[in-house]
């Protein structure tokens, strides 16, 4: 069988510059470890001191063993300030202060800035906040006329039309007005009108 090489087209090899012997790449220089008297390789970083959080050293495996067992961050700290560090970590020890001591202001160029607190969230007392105002219902004029019957406000809660329901159904019972059908006539309004506050979901 004919050789495949000698045999080739192009009969010798067409790169038009041999291959370079590659060089060896040069070893990396290991680093000490920063432990005085160890000739030992720094592969292992580890904190410097509480005091020096951001700073880190480089000790090879026995002396980084070394150094984290013997680390203690609370070394030399009272109970106190051990205490007074865990409250301040909840918030990463930054400055907090209460909301009705320090609150945003607004750099108005015009002057100073009104805004009136409806919710009394700035208030410095609970009690001297300001009565919520109730959100506004949009009621239909059969839902108004029901209202009206029961001579209640348009933004009656639900507790405050079933008491006066409860109410007006003792005042207006025939046997609470010995048959009189005027009380009788009156009753049937204020059923016929909780019927249909019950109907429209506002009981």
């Amino acid at each position: 069988m004919p050789d495949a090489k000698q045999n080739s087209r192009y009969k010798a090899d067409i790169r038009i510059k041999p291959d370079q012997p590659r060089a060896k790449p040069e070893q990396t220089k290991l680093r000490p470890c920063a432990k005085p008297g160890c000739e030992g390789e720094g592969g292992y970083k580890v904190t410097r001191s509480r005091e020096r959080l951001g700073e880190y050293m480089w000790l090879c495996l026995d002396h980084a063993r070394e150094h984290n067992e013997s680390w203690d961050f609370f070394a030399g700290m009272d109970e106190r300030q051990i205490e007074s560090f865990r409250n301040d970590a909840v918030t990463g020890h930054r400055p907090t202060w209460p909301l009705n001591k320090r609150t945003a202001r607004m750099q108005n160029p015009f002057g100073h800035a009104e805004f009136t607190d409806t919710y009394g969230t700035f208030a410095k007392d609970a009690d001297s906040a300001p009565e919520v105002r109730r959100p506004e219902r949009t009621l239909t004029r059969l839902q108004i006329q029901a209202l009206d019957t029961l001579h209640l406000p348009q933004g009656a809660t639900l507790i405050e039309i079933k008491a006066r329901y409860k109410e007006l159904v003792k005042r207006f019972h025939p046997d609470a007005n010995g048959g009189d059908r005027g009380a009788e006539e009156r009753l049937k309004q204020v059923i016929k009108a909780y019927g249909v506050l019950r109907a429209s979901g506002l009981t």
